[in-house]
């Protein structure tokens, strides 16, 4: 019995088996619906359930250990949800890879990770067997396809294998390894742990609960928080279900939102950017389902969740805010009360948040977000100097600067390297853009830094016209000038057809400011007066 017990205990500690109950309760329903390659497969939570089981089986005959990382390079598919939390049911450490970053890249996070084994699909990355052929891997299992040096997936997973029974979990035992977007410097693995998952899936139903009844819908990528954050965990948990597209298209988004009548979605500004170009087809669509869709994981103008709204009435809609290593701090308050346009809410119960200075002192309404909670990241692998400068008494410096208003509400304001200084006025690039958003015309807009030869820095901005638009650069370049401080009208506005995104679907500010630089130049306009 004792036996029995601490095995008991071990599977409640492991985020591997963090459904356990849905299967129990409603083994047959459908969990997830899985559009990958055109076809409808749907899969129940006891299939799902025996599929984890059987990664656990291969990989430990494959002699995966405990502790040991296997990476993931893997599409939005219902394999790559079965192998992540199968592997760490016998206690491996899943590393997902962003399927949309360089080679150069992908290779150095499989070294810098240390993975003995590596699940490829060749699908999402044209590079994807090149790369894992030459990375010095134990075990290499592929997708669909048969290659040399490969195992064909299927057929490892048709073999008999022994599920061994889970490991013991500690508090600080790890469960995977996310690698942050890198968008300063090379990418970071971050420790997440098995307690600290469990804990914010369990806090978030506590608190918010979702619904059998809920079902979700995800076009984002799966290596993102977002969506396993967001979704995936949330209604396995509560024995929900979610759509789970390849690839997000405004069409295709609009027709699965309404076809498999889904009640929520969450996606970054871009999502929603793009499918308010299809308003006249989304009049043809029965979305009547749909009550709420939140928008998060980059800078999101008010006006945009506005014109959401106006585009689908009787859909509420949000603005989120959360970190690969910190997870989502804040939330609606649980007491009912609204919360304001632009804000992302108040603290969520049970996190720790304070705002600090650039003296490093606290300050009660302004600065950098620290957070503390079970869910923060212990460190960054293999990267003891980051950690250092990152957590503090297991405190995340987020780099990421709030505004805390009078009712305890929270503003998001701008990245720490984000905020430059033009003549002496720090601008914030949000204050800009959410200016341009206040155009009718302006479908989409992002801004950036150029450098100027007498105030150091000038606000310069990328803007997409709403389609048939006659609005030209001259005219957005006047309206800010009449509607916000002079100091932050953008010296140069560039009209373009769709803004660089990253893997992740956020705006790649590096590349922003690059084109921006480049135009700004070309234009010749700078005048030192300006």
């Amino acid at each position: 019995m004792a036996i029995t017990h601490s095995a008991d205990v071990n599977r409640r500690r492991n985020l591997g088996y963090f459904f356990d109950d849905a299967v129990a309760r409603t083994p047959d329903k459908v969990g997830i619906f899985d559009l990958f390659g055109g076809r409808e497969r749907q899969i129940t939570y006891r299939a799902l359930d025996q599929r984890m089981d059987s990664v656990a089986g291969m990989l430990a005959r494959l002699g995966v250990k405990a502790g040991e990382r296997v990476a993931m390079l893997v599409g939005n598919r219902v394999e790559f949800i079965e192998f992540f939390f199968g592997a760490m049911r016998i206690g491996a450490i899943p590393v997902p890879l962003n399927t949309r970053l360089a080679a150069d890249t992908l290779a150095y996070i499989f070294e810098d990770a240390g993975c003995s084994v590596a699940l490829i699909d060749p699908s999402c990355n044209r590079d994807a067997i090149a790369i894992a052929s030459r990375i010095p891997l134990r075990q290499r299992l592929l997708l669909d396809q048969s290659h040399d040096g490969f195992l064909p997936y299927e057929e490892e997973m048709a073999k008999a294998g022994v599920v061994p029974p889970p490991p013991p979990i500690a508090d600080n035992t790890q469960a995977f390894q996310p690698y942050t977007s890198g968008s300063t410097g090379r990418p970071k693995g971050a420790i997440m742990t098995h307690h600290g998952m469990l804990w914010y899936v369990e806090n978030n139903q506590r608190y918010w609960p979702a619904s059998p009844d809920d079902r979700g819908l995800i076009a984002l990528p799966l290596f993102h928080k977002n969506a396993l954050r967001g979704t995936v965990k949330p209604m396995l948990f509560a024995g929900g279900s979610f759509v789970l597209m390849p690839a997000y298209e405004p069409r295709s988004y609009l027709e699965a939102l309404a076809k498999y009548r889904c009640t929520y979605s969450r996606g970054v500004a871009a999502v929603f950017t793009m499918f308010l170009q299809h308003r006249d087809e989304m009049k043809n669509l029965d979305l009547s389902a749909l009550r709420s869709m939140s928008i998060g994981s980059a800078v999101v103008p008010s006006e945009l969740l506005d014109a959401v709204e106006r585009a689908l009435p009787g859909v509420k809609t949000s603005e989120s805010y959360g970190l690969t290593e910190g997870g989502s701090p804040f939330r609606a308050p649980i007491d009912g009360r609204p919360v304001p346009r632009g804000s992302v809410g108040v603290p969520a119960p049970e996190v720790e948040l304070k705002l600090v200075d650039v003296e490093g002192n606290e300050n009660s309404d302004f600065g950098e977000l620290f957070i503390r909670s079970p869910y923060v990241c212990l460190g960054y692998h293999n990267q003891p100097e980051v950690t250092r400068q990152k957590l503090t008494d297991g405190w995340l410096h987020t780099g990421d600067i709030f505004q805390k208003d009078d009712n305890g509400f929270y503003f998001f304001r701008s990245r720490i390297d984000d905020m430059f200084s033009c003549g002496g006025e720090n601008v914030y690039p949000k204050e800009v853009e959410n200016l341009l958003f206040t155009h009718p015309d302006v479908a989409d807009a992002v801004v950036a830094p150029v450098p100027h030869k007498v105030k150091g820095f000038v606000p310069a901005a990328l803007v997409i016209a709403r389609q048939g638009s006659p609005v030209t650069a001259a005219d957005l370049r006047a309206f800010c000038l009449e509607h916000g401080p002079a100091y932050a009208h953008p010296r140069h506005v560039e009209m373009v057809a769709a803004l660089p995104l990253n893997g992740a679907g956020k705006i790649d500010r590096n590349e922003v400011q690059a084109l921006l630089k480049t135009a700004y130049t070309n234009a010749g306009v700078e005048q030192a007066g300006a």
